[in-house]
């Protein structure tokens, strides 16, 4: 057995990262706390704040607020004035944890990655097994953080960047056109282009019950009820055909057989039809991903994304970082001929794929 020599500065580094790494695990029950309880909200532009006046301000315990604020400047989160004994949640921060119509609100990717971690140990023994763990398995803050975390984007961006970065797309919405949105989830991105192309109709689908009644309920709450449609099905079987554009939003690497969907989007588009497909921001090689993004979405890969493929016939287990070449042969092995990168954010990349 060969000796290695330790360099112990570099193991006290080390042990000081993961000790960092412990307090960031615990400070995403602590924002999906701060959230739950209003305490963000109740702090916003309130100015130096005490942790009796927060507690009273949200109807809870002044123990917890003292302890929540306090980890919260450790983080820094928020400020501290220790000649006041006060904090302060600083506008920047105000905007990323309260606004729910910014690209950049943050407690949806916290409550989505907590309710991911509430599962170890079911993917712990799946990866002993190579059983997968389906999307329906898994708790309510996986859910709602989903759609939590990537709508702020989808608002900031589907309707302006995203669709006028396609071939002749947007003037075929204005004119009236039949659209699928398959894998919609609580059918976000389908409200928000009914909204913006009245003249069109659009069905969603998705195999989760649950949020197919959700995205029905959202649908007549926003008024779009009556060109809006919404079914139970799986992405390789939903209804219909004549579509002139389907759409997939952040699900296709989660499908079991992305390749058997694509060929069935083949199918139901007409022949000069758009099949747009948005997926995590991710580079082709490994070396590409190594960065605080592609960290979390490979964490993601590992506890949700590629336990729901493999829960799935097929089971291609993508990835969430399965990058722009793999998603081209995913297309081509459908029978697409053409495949361009159409847009990108720090997030997401927009991929338009034609017949």
């Amino acid at each position: 057995m060969t000796t290695v020599a330790v360099d112990t500065d570099k193991l006290m580094a080390f042990v000081g990262q993961a000790v960092g790494e412990v307090g960031a695990t615990l400070n995403a029950g602590l924002v999906v706390m701060g959230d739950k309880l209003g305490y963000y909200r109740a702090l916003a532009g309130a100015g130096p704040t005490t942790p009796a006046e927060l507690a009273e301000r949200t109807g809870t315990s002044e123990h917890y607020a003292r302890e929540w604020l306090n980890a919260q400047a450790a983080g820094g989160f928020v400020e501290y004035d220790p000649a006041t004994a006060t904090y302060v949640l600083p506008p920047e921060q105000a905007v990323a944890l309260t606004d729910e119509s910014s690209p950049a609100f943050l407690p949806g990717f916290f409550q989505i990655a907590l309710g991911t971690v509430d599962h170890t140990n079911q993917t712990i023994e799946a990866a002993r097994s190579g059983a997968g763990i389906g999307w329906h398995e898994h708790n309510s803050d996986v859910h709602l953080g989903c759609e939590r975390f990537f709508r702020p984007g989808y608002n900031a961006n589907l309707v302006a960047g995203w669709l006028p970065a396609l071939e002749g797309v947007v003037q075929k919405l204005q004119d009236g056109v039949r659209v699928a949105d398959i894998g919609c989830g609580h059918g976000s991105s389908t409200i928000l282009m009914a909204q913006a192309f009245p003249r069109s109709t659009f069905t969603g689908s998705d195999y989760h019950p649950e949020s197919i009644e959700t995205a029905r309920r959202r649908a007549e709450e926003a008024g779009v009820a009556d060109r809006v449609s919404f079914e139970v099905a799986p992405a390789t079987a939903y209804s219909g055909s004549g579509f002139e554009l389907v759409t997939t939003f952040d699900a296709l690497h989660d499908m079991g057989d992305p390749v058997g969907a694509a060929r069935h989007v083949r199918e139901s588009l007409t022949p000069d039809g758009t099949w747009m497909v948005v997926e995590p921001m991710a580079g082709d090689k490994v070396e590409d991903n190594l960065n605080p993004v592609g960290r979390a979405y490979y964490g993601f890969s590992t506890l949700l994304c590629t336990p729901g493929s493999l829960s799935q016939d097929v089971g291609l287990a993508l990835g969430t970082q399965a990058g722009p070449a793999r998603i081209r042969d995913v297309t081509k092995a459908a029978g697409f001929s053409r495949f361009r990168t159409a847009a990108e954010t720090p997030f997401n990349l927009v991929f338009e794929a034609r017949p």
